[in-house]
């Protein structure tokens, strides 16, 4: 197979062509590839610089250093208009031919759709209104061997835009938007936390033991030192160190990572933002979140209403509250409270559960809420007070038996975040590790035992209210994709060789 994917590609008439007029630059002397260039300017700023000039009108007295991708070439005989392409936008360049350099003649001869090109000349408009640079002088900067796709089709193939996302990036300017918007959704996070006094830390990625979520983890070895290693699932555990270490206000943006199936809301590789916050609990990070989406919301919307799938999600504060069980009878139209283990199985099973054998109580109650209550939560709401069971690490509700102080903020049907008030009782704490310790030998997901964590809550951890933002999640409803895989850059992707 090897073989013949080497054939195909030489045998492909259009790379043929141009690696030929690759050699045939560097038979003449001409490096292709120069080591650098020196760029003045980008195309957005000529374009804004020039808008009132009238259409004919021209500034000699100017001169201007630009560079891009070629994207589109018009022959006319012994001139030319061809378009380049920046990181800000398009270009429209006209040059005649004699008036170059016989090198430079060469070069112009020799480009093709697709390399990337040096300019050097002065503004002018023209009749037609078009902002233009009057090429003066033209360099190959980069002289390319595979083609672009079609231009007015762009890259549809969607594995293909996923995969080469280099080529999307090119081809598809709506890609290009979705990436910058991502960066600053992402600013408007940290500034946030920043200007609340919130230390960003770091925590490790390769961890000897994993926790903080219900996750099968990624693993490795370390041959130095001889010992497993697992890719971080949550930096929870190690953040609530740092609060034990006396710093009261943490966060990190940063990687998870997570051995589980793909789909448009799920990649095994993430990016989450947690944060840690001494002497506050869940009542208090619910009115902060509220405050930090909003913030991030209308600092890139600039509205608090997002369309999101061609319908509306209103940020507008205060959320909705929604408590788990009250939620089951709402939409699964049922009260899970007295059933017993055995009844609320047989409820399941009729809602068209998969699970194979009863479970606990809550993780049944759970069950229940998610299949039928969570496709109903399109704006923003607060799934609160979580079955203990299913939540090892929260503290218990102070007024509520079997339940946790804990919260899940939705939007648009999708989980968006997880919260708690944190579990500081290194008794009650290391007795549900226990309980999840047991479960391991049927539950792979169930977190293991971590002394050096319990270590640190024996150490003593003061009242802390933590608080976990999706922010795939967020930028897709901000972006308005449907997919996950259309906000990361590089999402995880199936394996497949290339040869060239």
């Amino acid at each position: 197979m090897k073989d013949n994917q080497t054939t195909t590609h030489k045998d492909n008439p259009l790379r043929a062509e141009k690696r030929k007029k690759l050699h045939e630059l560097k038979e003449a002397g001409i490096d292709p590839f120069p080591h650098t260039f020196n760029k003045t300017h980008q195309a957005v700023e000529i374009q804004s610089k020039y808008e009132s000039l009238e259409p004919g009108d021209k500034d000699e007295a100017s001169e201007f250093v630009v560079a891009g991708r070629l994207m589109t070439k018009r022959n006319m005989g012994k001139a030319a208009f061809f378009n380049i392409q920046d990181e800000t936008g398009p270009l429209q360049i006209y040059v005649q031919i004699p008036s170059l350099e016989e090198e430079q003649k060469k070069q112009f001869k020799l480009v093709d759709i697709g390399d990337i090109v040096g300019i050097k000349g002065h503004v002018f408009k023209t009749r037609k209104g078009e902002i233009s640079v009057w090429a003066k002088e033209f360099q190959i900067l980069c002289k390319t061997l595979e083609p672009l796709p079609e231009k007015y089709h762009g890259l549809t193939d969607i594995e293909l835009k996923y995969r080469h996302r280099h080529m999307d990036l090119i081809m598809n300017p709506e890609s290009r938007e979705v990436f910058k918007t991502r960066s600053q959704i992402i600013k408007s996070i940290r500034g946030f936390l920043d200007d609340k006094g919130f230390l960003e830390v770091e925590t490790p990625v390769l961890q000897p033991v994993y926790g903080g979520a219900s996750a099968y983890p990624f693993s490795t070895h370390h041959r130095a030192l001889d010992m497993k290693l697992y890719m971080k699932i949550s930096p929870e555990l190690y953040l609530k160190r740092l609060i034990v270490g006396g710093f009261e206000k943490v966060y990190e943006i940063g990687k998870n990572f997570r051995n589980e199936g793909i789909d448009r809301s799920h990649n095994p590789e993430f990016t989450m933002m947690e944060y840690y916050e001494a002497y506050t609990d869940y009542e208090y990070q619910m009115q902060q979140f509220e405050e930090l989406v909003c913030h991030v919301v209308e600092k890139v919307n600039g509205s608090l209403k997002v369309q999101y799938l061609d319908k509306e999600i209103d940020f507008t504060t205060p959320w909705r509250r929604l408590p788990v069980i009250e939620g089951v009878k709402e939409y699964a139209g049922f009260d899970p409270t007295d059933m017993s283990e055995e009844e609320l199985f047989k409820k399941l099973k009729e809602l068209g559960s998969d699970m194979e054998k009863p479970s606990s109580k809550g993780e049944m109650i759970m069950e229940a809420f998610e299949l039928k209550a969570e496709e109903h939560l399109w704006d923003p709401t607060f799934v609160i007070d979580h079955p203990v069971e299913i939540s090892p690490l929260t503290k218990s509700h102070r007024t509520q038996k079997g339940l946790v102080e804990r919260f899940e903020p939705f939007a648009a049907g999708m989980e968006i975040g997880n919260a708690y008030t944190e579990l500081n009782d290194p008794e009650d704490q290391i007795a549900r590790l226990e309980e999840q310790e047991s479960k391991r030998m049927v539950d792979e997901e169930a977190q293991p035992m971590d002394d050096d964590f319990m270590h640190a809550i024996d150490t003593g951890m003061p009242p802390t209210g933590g608080v976990g933002l999706g922010v795939e999640r967020l930028v897709m409803i901000l972006t308005g994709q449907p997919s996950i895989r259309d906000i990361i850059l590089f999402p995880t992707m199936k394996h497949k060789k290339h040869d060239h």
